[in-house]
């Protein structure tokens, strides 16, 4: 039987107990370009919450992404992890955060289970899942050594979704994860995205596509007009 669990929670902290919000963004200001993208922006994610971010290309759902996890600039407000400002606990934060951008952020002259090794290497949690049950899980069943670069681009999403079952983290952020994928690999994602709202992780996903997630309560907040 495959695991339905996407992410091992710690042992000595049930995730489950956790009342109070884990994220928690504040009135936050983004710009580009001198152009402000958002302004007053806010929302809290406790465990086993959703936010879907939506709008209209260009309206700043990449940014915000961005600006969580400190990759972009914020004009003003303030993102906190767990009561504490980010910049704080940054180490904390960053390591219990997976974040995947549009680009896939795999190497294509290696195969996936190269590039889900290289990905290990960075945490010192232990895995999640083993490699081929998150293969199989993600529709790459029996293609883990197969270089990047024959697969489809379908495929190498895939690949790059199988990190998110393999190293642990209680937070997803995820920029249009949902590119490439065809209609089976849509519902991939959302169970995986289910099975880890129930088992208490967090995630922020930004698409243009109406989610189908069953009963997990999904908050959705669109950027622009």
């Amino acid at each position: 039987m495959i695991p339905s669990r996407a992410v091992n929670m710690p042992a000595t902290e049930s995730i489950h107990t956790q009342r109070d919000p884990w994220l928690v963004v504040e009135a936050l200001c983004c710009a580009r370009d001198d152009r402000i993208l958002f302004e007053a922006l806010g929302f809290t994610l406790t465990p086993g919450g959703i936010v879907q971010l939506e709008g209209a290309n260009g309206s700043g759902k990449t940014t915000l992404l961005r600006a969580i996890c400190g990759l972009a600039p914020i004009e003003d407000g303030r993102v906190s992890w767990r009561g504490t400002p980010r910049e704080e606990v940054l180490d904390e934060f960053l390591a219990a955060l997976t974040y995947l951008g549009h680009i896939p952020g795999v190497k294509r002259d290696l195969t996936p289970r190269e590039n889900l090794a290289a990905s290990r290497a960075l945490t010192t949690m232990e895995p999640a899942l083993p490699p081929d049950t998150a293969f199989y899980r993600v529709g790459l069943g029996g293609l883990g050594d197969t270089p990047l670069r024959r697969l489809s681009a379908g495929q190498i999403r895939r690949a790059a979704l199988a990190r998110l079952l393999v190293v642990p983290t209680p937070l997803w952020l995820l920029d249009e994860p949902l590119t490439a994928l065809d209609t089976d690999g849509k519902r991939m994602l959302e169970r995986l995205i289910a099975d880890h709202a129930a088992a208490g992780g967090m995630t922020v996903i930004s698409t243009h596509h109406a989610l189908d997630l069953a009963a997990t309560p999904v908050q959705r907040i669109r950027l622009g007009n």
